[in-house]
């Protein structure tokens, strides 16, 4: 007979003494371009995980993965490929060990937290933006070392020539891809079993789906002089964060100034590739002096035509073609001159501007009122000015208006600076269109426009850094969505003419603090033979800046 182990039959016998069975999970490890990883951390934990949970009865792995992902983050994943199979701590339960099947999957939409999900991060595992000790330990210890690090991606600049500095032909000959345009591809030489790709069209919708399909592999790219001067480089950088090396040649900008005699000082670039004309319009002013990055060869025509609407009619433009080739070419005439649409122009160019001539010109806020096309909703000068004051427009924040009206707050909002950027939401058909042409007139043609009533319109916005709130104040729920979705420290000025939205407002100043005033403007009109100072209606203005969250505690 078998000898029995009494240990053994103790530690049986003893519930204390019994190790708990191991939980059985599967996780999901989901990268973006950039190498980062998806984590979250569930509602009253501390520690980020990758998505994924317990299977359910009859389920596959990875069907409890994707449909954990769905339950937690409203998402869609494909691609699924298994990583491995592991045991370790469980990050929630002290004691317990899970065991966990873990894939890889790609990312094709996701809402946000949802259910149990408290708070989602893109963990960067070159550049840790998250403790070592938040992360769960499969995470940590396991699953990160099981991941190969993305190779980085290279962007090599390159001139009109074809001219490669050393560094730069070595990392084209080493890369298993090259991603380009069919002009950059076809100056350089082929090397014996690279892949050459040509940019997908449209560009901004395929460009995701090439990179990651190429993910794995060492690519170069090739772009025009700095790559990071209103290339694709700038797009990149977005996309794939510390993953891009940057080799930069000299700038068609660069070239341009030098061929002019222009210092950098004195001159502003600006590009209309992949973007309305009407950019140029917002940076017209006397005895400025602007190189334009061109689309193709009718740019310096239309270019003609727009720098004369706006009443610049005697400034000079050189178009240069071809810089740094050995067929650069110079064509030099005034704005004005009858010929523009009869020239033959090099299809890649760079135009200079000289500006002179009479135009209005101005960035400060308050524009004329008579500068708006409007049907009588339209924020006045003086009123304005105040909402841009408190508003405090910043380099590369957003700004919603609602109830736009004719637009006026959020076009000045983006006059403000070129990386400033506004969302109007106006319920009215007409107004929206015309919001979407003073934009245009005035130099802002990416102001968005978003053809809905708030506060159902708002929804799916990014959260802003300031909202103007220039129409229906009263409508309910309103303000406190706005509050809300407000960043910390940004701002919400609202206005009121009617004694019920005043009434709001003052709730809301009672409630949140903030400022409160009521703006009286009066203006000088005929009176008989005489003039005297006609009272507006009064506006009540309502300001408010959102608190900064506080610090967390040292851990």
């Amino acid at each position: 007979m078998p000898v029995s182990d009494p240990a053994a039959s103790t530690a049986a016998s003893d519930p204390a003494r019994q190790q708990p069975a191991p939980i059985r999970v599967v996780a999901l490890s989901v990268r973006d371009l950039a190498g980062r990883i998806l984590t979250v951390r569930k509602r009253g934990t501390e520690a980020f995980m990758q998505p994924g949970g317990k299977p359910e009865p009859g389920e596959s792995a990875a069907q409890t993965g994707v449909r954990e992902i769905a339950e937690e983050l409203g998402a869609e994943v494909a691609d699924l490929a298994l990583l491995g199979e592991w045991t370790a701590p469980a990050a929630n339960e002290p004691g317990r060990m899970i065991e966990a099947v873990v894939f890889t999957a790609r990312l094709v939409s996701m809402r946000g937290p949802q259910a149990e999900i408290e708070e989602l991060c893109w963990y960067d595992p070159a550049a840790p933006n998250l403790p070592a000790d938040r992360l769960a330990p499969l995470l940590r210890d396991v699953v990160l070392p099981a991941l190969t690090p993305l190779p980085p991606v290279t962007v090599v600049g390159i001139g009109a020539d074809g001219h490669l500095p050393p560094a730069a032909a070595r990392a084209v000959a080493d890369a298993e891809v090259v991603l380009g345009g069919t002009r950059h591809l076809g100056l350089v030489a082929a090397v014996d079993g690279q892949e050459r790709r040509t940019w997908p069209r449209p560009l901004a919708a395929g460009l995701p789906e090439l990179l990651a399909d190429v993910a794995e592999r060492r690519v170069v790219v090739l772009a025009s002089g700095d790559p990071l001067r209103s290339g694709i480089g700038t797009t990149l950088a977005g996309l794939l964060g510390t993953r891009l090396r940057v080799l930069p040649s000299v700038s068609s900008v660069t070239l341009a100034r030098a061929r002019m005699g222009w210092s950098a000082e004195e001159t502003e670039a600006v590009t209309v590739v992949g973007r309305a004309l009407d950019v140029v319009r917002r940076q017209l002013a006397p005895a400025r002096r602007l190189v334009v990055l061109s689309s193709d060869e009718t740019t310096p025509a239309a270019l003609a035509g727009l720098v004369c609407e706006e009443g610049f009619a005697a400034t000079t433009l050189t178009v240069l073609g071809d810089l740094g080739s050995d067929r650069e070419s110079r064509f030099e005439a005034g704005a004005a001159d009858p010929g523009w649409t009869d020239r033959a122009l090099p299809r890649l160019n760079v135009v200079a501007l000289e500006v002179r001539g009479p135009g209005r010109a101005t960035w400060a806020a308050g524009l004329a009122d008579d500068r708006f096309e409007h049907d009588g909703q339209l924020t006045k000068r003086d009123l304005r000015a105040s909402a841009l004051a408190r508003l405090e427009p910043a380099p590369d924040q957003l700004l919603w208006d609602v109830g736009a009206g004719a637009g006026s707050v959020g076009i000045e909002w983006m006059r403000a600076h070129p990386t400033c950027r506004t969302i109007a939401v106006e319920s009215n058909p007409e107004r929206a269109e015309r919001i979407a042409r003073n934009a245009a007139r005035l130099g802002v043609p990416a102001l968005q426009v978003v053809a809905g009533r708030a506060p159902q319109a708002l929804d799916d916005l990014p959260g802003p850094d300031a909202i103007f709130v220039g129409g229906g104040a009263r409508a309910a729920g309103l303000l406190e969505l706005c509050a809300d979705r407000l960043r910390p420290g940004g701002r919400l000025v609202v206005h009121g003419v009617t004694v019920e939205t005043e009434a709001e407002l003052a709730a809301s100043y009672r409630r949140w603090g903030g400022e409160l005033v009521r703006i009286s403007v009066e203006r000088v009109e005929p009176l008989g033979t005489f003039a005297g100072f006609t009272p507006a209606r009064a506006v009540t203005q309502w300001a408010w800046t959102k608190p900064n969250a506080e610090p967390e505690a040292d851990r």
